[in-house]
């Protein structure tokens, strides 16, 4: 099993920038693939970004390319995405996921899910 937990949700005005952190714990973070997915109300939960077991190599979604950085330290089990140059759509559930063996957007290939954070962009 793994655990992650979520946190650095929270109210920022349209243009601002957050930072989230996933905190894993349980199995060898290393050996997992990550991803932040997020969900608005009424909609999909929707890929946000990847990143590799290593951080050699990172995927984003359409919608946050150019704005969002994925990172992670495997030092510390953990797990980032710097958010910048937020709007009013980013408003939503932001979840971190781990991935055994695969990489990428494909919410169904993920094991292990947070809770979630809330994300809200003001206009």
């Amino acid at each position: 099993q793994v655990q992650l937990v979520e946190s650095g949700g929270g109210l920022v005005q349209a243009g601002g920038s957050l930072r989230l952190s996933c905190a894993a714990s349980g199995r060898t973070f290393s050996n997992y693939n990550m991803g932040w997915f997020r969900q608005a109300p009424g909609k999909e939960r929707e890929f946000v970004a990847a990143v590799s077991k290593s951080g050699g190599s990172t995927s984003y979604g359409d919608s946050v390319k150019g704005r969002f950085t994925i990172s992670r330290d495997n030092a510390k089990n953990t797990v980032y995405l710097q958010m910048n140059t937020l709007k009013p759509e980013d408003t939503a559930v932001y979840y971190c996921a781990a991935d055994h063996f695969s990489f990428g957007g494909r919410r169904s290939t993920y094991d292990y899910w947070g809770q979630g954070t809330q994300v809200t962009v003001s206009s």
